[in-house]
C-alpha cells in the first residue's frame, strides 16, 4: 500500500490527514488558483511535516488572499512584511518570496497558454525527472520532491493512491489518463 494511504488507514484519529487524503490528494484540479495554492503549500511544506501545513492551511488562504494569482503577483514590500509577521503561516522569507515570484510566473503562463492548467496540460505526460527540470526552469523554490508531490497530489503523476486504497477509484484517473 502507498505510504500515505497506509498512514491514513492506520491513524483514523488524524482527521486532518484523513480528510485531505480522502477528498483532495490525487484528485485533479482545474482552477488555476487552486493549482497555485497547492504549489505554494507544497513549497511551504519543504523541511516540515505535511500535518503542519494542513493545520495552517486556512491561515495561508487568508494571508495569501485565497491564493488569487493576480493579487499575490501584485504584492510588494508591505505585503511581504505582513506575511513575514504573520504567525499563522510559515514565516520563511525564501518561501514568501517564492510565492510572490511564482504568482508572477504563473501569470506569464496564463498569458502565454491561457491558464496555468493549460500549461500543465501542454507538457503532460512527462516523467517525474522531466517535470522537475521543467519546473526548475519555470518557477523558483521547486525542487524535485516539491514538484513530485505537487504533481501527484493534482493527478499529473500517478501513485497518489494504491489500488487497494478505498479512495483509489474515487480520485479518478490521472489527468489525461
Amino acid at each position: 500500500m502507498n505510504p500515505y494511504c497506509e498512514y491514513c488507514a492506520s491513524h483514523p484519529e488524524d482527521i486532518l490527514n484523513r480528510v485531505y487524503h480522502d477528498t483532495q490528494y490525487g484528485f485533479p484540479l482545474t482552477d488555476d488558483n487552486l493549482l497555485f495554492e497547492r504549489l505554494i503549500l507544497e513549497i511551504n511544506q519543504a523541511g516540515l511535516s505535511w500535518n503542519t501545513i494542513l493545520k495552517k492551511a486556512e491561515n495561508f488562504r487568508r494571508a495569501y488572499d485565497g491564493f488569487d494569482i493576480e493579487k499575490v503577483a501584485a504584492y510588494g514590500e508591505a505585503e511581504r512584511a505582513r506575511l513575514l509577521a504573520d504567525a499563522g503561516i510559515i514565516r520563511n522569507r525564501l518561501k514568501i518570496d517564492a510565492a510572490i515570484e511564482n504568482a508572477r510566473r504563473a501569470q506569464a503562463l496564463q498569458r502565454q497558454y491561457g491558464s496555468f492548467q493549460a500549461w500543465l496540460n501542454a507538457h503532460h505526460p512527462r516523467q517525474k525527472a522531466d517535470w522537475g527540470r521543467l519546473f526548475k526552469q519555470t518557477f523558483v523554490f521547486t525542487g524535485s520532491e516539491i514538484v513530485g508531490e505537487f504533481l501527484m497530489s493534482t493527478a499529473y503523476l500517478p501513485g497518489a493512491h494504491s489500488p487497494d486504497c478505498p479512495v483509489y477509484l474515487k480520485a479518478g484517473k490521472p489527468v489525461n489518463g
